[in-house]
């Protein structure tokens, strides 16, 4: 299965970090080996001293498909779930520097925090979905997929342009604003529509 994750697709989260807005999404990948186990804590890496949270929704594809129409997209998942894309922000911003790809500040073991599941069904609009992350029982991070640059079944049509999409795929959609670093000891719990899909431990 693929980590499919798109960056820059919130304004306020682009220019809290000084980014240029893109003219088509920003897609990068991370292994499944970025998957954080079940019920174990996320362990900060000894290479970084900058670790950042970036909650984002995310889909999970039910069924094969390549070059979808946005009409067709939303046959292509049922579920919508949260997450997080830990980023070594320190890393990035080195690479980034040197024009080099991101993938060892993104795609690190643990990196991808995968919540529970919900059925797609339970969301009258996947375009109008309220998400948050508390960080030591504190809102540090609330989105709304209405403020996507790109909605979701736009991220699919473009996405699978390049990318076979095959069952079990995971996408995640982007950030929005308020992402921040995590310390040892941090606790951190999000939510869809006040329902908590993940609460994650810092080691």
């Amino acid at each position: 299965m693929k980590i499919i994750c798109i960056g820059r697709n919130y304004t306020e989260h682009i220019k809290e970090l000084a980014n240029e807005r893109p003219t088509d999404p920003v897609v990068f990948l991370k292994p499944d080996t970025a998957i954080l186990i079940k019920k174990q804590p996320f362990f900060i890496p000894d290479f970084s001293d900058d670790i950042h949270y970036e909650v984002e929704i995310l889909v999970r594809i039910n069924k094969l498909g390549k070059h979808i129409d946005k009409k067709f997209a939303h046959k292509y998942y049922d579920e919508i779930g949260l997450g997080i894309d830990f980023t070594a922000r320190d890393l990035q911003s080195k690479l980034k520097a040197k024009g080099l790809p991101w993938e060892k500040a993104k795609g690190f073991d643990g990196s991808a925090v995968i919540g529970e599941w919900l059925p797609k069904s339970n969301f009258k609009n996947v375009d109008d979905i309220n998400f948050e992350l508390e960080q030591n029982g504190e809102k540090v991070q609330i989105g709304n997929t209405s403020h996507m640059l790109w909605k979701i079944d736009e991220l699919i049509e473009y996405v699978s342009k390049y990318f076979t999409l095959k069952i079990g795929d995971i996408i995640f959609t982007g950030t929005p604003a308020g992402v921040g670093r995590v310390s040892i000891n941090d606790q951190l719990v999000g939510s869809i529509e006040g329902q908590q899909l993940f609460s994650i431990k810092v080691k």
